[in-house]
């Protein structure tokens, strides 16, 4: 008797670990392929050019008609292509993977890392990682390539911060939450089960792939930033220390180029 017990708690157990395996399988495979479609989508539908393209493909004249207008002939045309931009990542990266959490894989976005974390002990590395950066971001401002890549909202002559520039760092900072919600949220915490603390380095490569096009220092800085803020992220079980401590030293960039500049 106690022999057929053991036998069968045996098989129930061996069955509940193997269907956690299917399960943990088929998640991370759904996260990755959610993840290469967010970062395609958002490559070609984030570009207004592409977008036009389409419209008038299926002759949809009127509607590209006002669209160009939109980003093209309008006064404030820079900021619309910017903006337009933003939500672009902010659709695919944050919001269609928050849908996938909630709708497919049904668990809770707090697992995800956005569980805000007021331990002042989680934020104190990033305080601490913002200050020693600071005087790199500052130095590199210098330079021919980041002072023709930064601020990304071209201020023209005359014209004042408000209420464009302003306008445009609150898209930005919202972008920063949509980004590292997708790799240091979705990616990094949808994968750890599976593939434990070399998630990080999983999240790393395509973190450091959308930088290609940048400045080489900022392309080769993204590696170490990612394997970094992955590791924080896994640690306080949150991204919100990670967007601080990435639009910090995104204002940092763009006030000294600025600066630099002469528009200070």
């Amino acid at each position: 008797m106690f022999r057929l017990f053991v036998s069968e708690t045996s098989q129930t157990i061996t069955k509940l670990l193997q269907w956690q395996t299917k399960r943990t399988n088929f998640k991370v495979g759904l996260i990755c392929i959610v993840v290469a479609l967010a970062l395609t989508l958002n490559r070609y539908f984030g570009d207004y050019r592409f977008v036009l393209s389409i419209l008038e493909s299926i002759e949809l004249y009127e509607l590209s008609n006002l669209f160009r207008s939109f980003m093209l002939r309008h006064s404030d045309a820079q900021l619309h292509q910017l903006m337009f931009w933003a939500c672009s990542i902010i659709l695919f990266y944050f919001i269609v993977p928050i849908l996938v959490i909630v709708l497919v894989i049904k668990e809770k976005l707090s697992n995800y890392g956005l569980a805000p974390n007021y331990s002042f002990s989680n934020y104190r590395p990033y305080l601490i990682m913002i200050i020693s950066m600071a005087p790199l971001v500052v130095y590199f401002s210098g330079t021919d390539s980041f002072l023709a890549s930064y601020p990304f909202y071209r201020i023209g002559k005359n014209e004042n911060f408000y209420p464009n520039f302003v306008i445009w760092e609150l898209f930005y900072f919202l972008q920063f939450i949509a980004l590292e919600f997708l790799f240091r949220g979705f990616l990094l915490h949808g994968t750890k089960r599976r593939f434990g603390v070399y998630a990080i380095f999983v999240m790393t490569i395509p973190y450091c792939m959308i930088h290609f096009g940048k400045p080489l220092p900022e392309t080769i800085g993204a590696i170490v930033a990612g394997i970094v803020l992955g590791a924080m992220s896994l640690k306080s079980k949150s991204i919100w220390p990670g967007v601080m401590l990435h639009y910090g030293i995104a204002i940092i960039m763009d006030l000294s180029v600025l600066y630099r500049k002469g528009m200070l």
